[in-house]
């Protein structure tokens, strides 16, 4: 099939409620999305710690946004009601697998009760025509063999974060079933790999800990050496969002399945290997350490097959590994420069839109 594009004049108005827009991907994509002329409508709790995408790049002047939790659920149905999207893109989640040790209780709550309020929301407002769910490569049971995973393989998790996302993933389908396609509702889910890109200052991910430490002239140190990961700019998966919601709203229910949208073979590597070459880019790269006590289970090998997103939507990922590392430095650069980050983040989305043309 040949590549589909993603459209301004799909996009243009069209009215999409995006939680999560406050996060790392979801301020990217809520960027997208305004440069894209889409009326949109954000719903996240206020961006924690400091610095943020959200502040650094002042997303606030082009995403309108209410900070508020999912786990609210009679707020947030409000808020979808009132707005009246056509489009819902869910992405409000606790992203990360450590700290899925330290609160489960509360990573449960976010991604799986959270996600239910959405769905409900959903079902009970009469505008909404698609619904796309993000999830994560995590959400398959890991069996630590070689091959990628597809759509349809075992889900699971060992970690609570994995297997909240497992949930989510049943929660969806059952919901789709249920209630939300005799609606007319079409709701997809979308699985990405491990993404990086400018402007993510979460702990307990490589690509931050690796500026952070290496800005302020300290070693490094890893967890997993090891463990291989299907890496990718935050760019990749965010076009395989918007492509798979204009199908959901164009084609309907045939488009409403789980989807992949990781990396091809040259996106995956160990935890080492991308230091190696993040260190080739850095001319003042600081040593790594190895940590030497025990660390909670992660996953040692994770890849998956994009088969399905290549061949009936047209996506393919664009920037490579090095493209990916270079660009996720560069921004990391123009900001400790001083630049106008919003500007710099509209050129890079405007850049990656250049090639695909």
């Amino acid at each position: 099939m040949a590549g589909m594009a993603v459209s301004r004049e799909f996009w243009s108005g069209r009215r999409v409620f995006l939680t999560g827009h406050s996060g790392f991907k979801g301020g990217w994509l809520g960027l997208w999305l305004s440069e894209l002329g889409a009326d949109v409508r954000g719903y996240s709790l206020a961006p924690c710690g400091t610095p943020t995408l959200h502040e650094v790049a002042r997303l606030h002047e082009r995403v309108d946004g209410e900070l508020a939790d999912i786990r609210d659920a009679e707020q947030l149905a409000s808020c979808i009601a009132d707005f009246r999207p056509e489009i819902v893109l869910h992405l409000a989640a606790q992203p990360l697998v450590r700290e899925s040790y330290r609160t489960p209780a509360q990573t449960y709550a976010t991604n799986v009760t959270g996600t239910l309020n959405v769905l409900e929301a959903v079902r009970r407002c009469d505008s909404v025509r698609a619904m796309l769910v993000i999830t994560s490569d995590k959400c398959y049971e890991n069996r630590e063999w070689l091959w990628p995973y597809r759509e349809q393989d075992a889900l699971g998790g060992h970690d609570p974060y994995s297997s909240s996302k497992a949930c989510v993933e049943i929660l969806c389908a059952s919901w789709r079933e249920s209630f939300l396609r005799e609606q007319g509702v079409a709701v997809a889910t979308a699985r990405a790999g491990n993404v990086i890109g400018g402007g993510d200052w979460s702990g307990d991910r490589l690509l931050p800990d690796i500026l952070r430490t290496w800005s302020a002239g300290e070693p490094l140190t890893l967890r997993y050496p090891d463990a291989v990961r299907p890496w990718q700019h935050v760019l990749d998966p965010l076009q395989g969002y918007l492509l798979l919601a204009q199908a959901l709203c164009e084609q309907g229910q045939a488009m409403a399945q789980a989807w992949n949208f990781g990396p091809d073979s040259h996106g995956t590597a160990t935890v080492g290997e991308v230091v190696r070459r993040m260190a080739e880019l850095w001319p003042d790269a600081v040593q790594c350490n190895v940590e030497s006590t025990p660390q909670p289970h992660e996953a040692g090998l994770l890849t998956l097959d994009s088969s399905k997103a290549r061949q009936l939507l047209g996506w393919r990922p664009r920037w490579g590994l090095e493209q990916a590392l270079q660009n996720t430095l560069e921004w990391h650069r123009a900001w400790r420069e001083g630049q106008d980050m919003q500007h710099y983040s509209r050129a890079q989305i405007a850049h990656y839109q250049g090639e695909n043309q």
